[in-house]
């Protein structure tokens, strides 16, 4: 049970203020203090974080995965994965405003962190199934195959402007692209790829790959990526190898720090003291502390965990566990499981508003906000 206790007050920033003002998407109030989580079996979920109670159930488009939310929180964007495009949403109204074809296997979404575009992940070879295990010894062929079909097209990312909702340009990709990340600057594109095991970084205003790295000194299957609050450290979990691998800021790997199973989402505790991480296989949600690496909390949710945020004022972290159709409520202060909410149809994403750091999002600084890149040229 949850012990009882008033909630601090969120407001919006000026920083969010002027964004909203700055991309022109500026429309009814959002609703506050509400988390967003897309159900691939039934849509998207309005959690009202005051009450735990489910408040709205938004429908979008079939087999909802990745889910962002514009900086001044009018705008929820959704991945349809069986439908091949996405849901653009207007928060006030629980409405869906536009469909915008994508390609098949929609999967990731990041909005830009000054607000004017959408990068959405898609897989044209993937079957949409996980990829068969690899016998012990076994060689890795030069293109992964597992879970694709014989023509091997690679996945691309798609651009899409907010003010027009088209889509403006496509990166090319590797063979099953997983989490996204922006630089601190907003100027670069970190993307995990599990069907090649690289990572690869992009430079927005190019539109184009300029550093590629290779995992499998390290480990298997790049899932999620994430930026410390310094901008210093990226982290990279491995899923087939039950580690986390920690890169500079130049993308220079320092080292790989053991997991539990299938690690998954990642991110910073907000002051980027701790490390949060989704061992979805293991149903544990593990803490590491960010200067060593070394343990600090491994806890008990529910079944495969993949994605979690934290709540705006930091209080808590909401793990949507796909497998047992329920969000686990953890304290970050007793580092415990305080509640289980149930009332989900296999949860997989979750945003919050106002925006928090978590393994899809991050909140992200005004500075930012002005300095990120051009699109490219489609």
């Amino acid at each position: 049970m949850v012990a009882s206790r008033a909630r601090r007050s969120i407001t919006l920033s000026a920083s969010v203020v002027a964004t909203a003002v700055v991309t022109g998407l500026a429309q009814a109030a959002p609703p506050q203090n509400v988390a967003y989580i897309t159900n691939q079996g039934a849509g998207i979920s309005v959690l009202d974080l005051a009450t735990w109670h489910l408040t709205q159930a938004i429908q979008v488009g079939k087999d909802p995965r990745g889910i962002a939310i514009t900086p001044d929180g009018t705008r929820l964007v959704a991945a349809n994965q069986a439908d091949a495009d996405v849901s653009v949403v207007d928060t006030a109204t629980g409405r869906t405003i536009k469909r915008i074809a994508v390609g098949k296997n929609a999967e990731f979404v990041r909005i830009s962190p000054d607000g004017l575009r959408a990068y959405v992940t898609y897989e044209p070879s993937s079957t949409g199934k996980p990829p068969a295990k690899e016998e012990a010894g076994a060689k890795k062929p030069e293109a992964a195959t597992a879970g694709h079909d014989s023509d091997e097209a690679r996945a691309e990312i798609a651009v899409i402007d907010l003010a027009t909702m088209e889509v403006t340009a496509r990166l090319p990709a590797s063979l099953e692209t997983e989490g996204m990340e922006f630089s601190p600057d907003g100027k670069r594109l970190v993307v995990a790829n599990e069907g090649d095991d690289t990572v690869v970084v992009y430079d927005l205003a190019a539109g184009a790959a300029i550093k590629t790295i290779d995992v499998t000194p390290f480990g298997k299957r790049p899932r999620g990526v994430k930026v410390s609050p310094d901008g210093a450290t990226y982290l990279v979990t491995l899923e087939n190898s039950d580690n986390v691998l920690v890169l500079d800021a130049d993308f220079k790997v320092i080292r790989a720090v053991p997991t539990g199973k299938g690690p998954y989402g990642v991110a910073y505790q907000p002051g980027g003291a701790r490390i949060w991480i989704a061992a979805a296989r293991s149903d544990q949600v593990q803490v590491l502390d960010a200067g060593t690496f070394a343990p600090v909390a491994s806890i008990a949710v529910g079944k495969r965990c993949w994605h979690f945020s934290f709540t705006p004022d930091g209080r808590e972290v909401l793990a949507a566990c796909g497998r047992s159709n329920s969000v686990s409520v953890i304290d970050t202060s007793t580092l415990k499981l305080v509640q289980t909410l149930d009332g989900f149809q296999q949860p997989w994403g979750i945003v919050t508003w106002p925006k928090s750091d978590g393994s899809l999002d991050r909140s992200v600084p005004a500075s930012a906000a002005t300095a990120a890149a051009a699109p490219a040229k489609p």
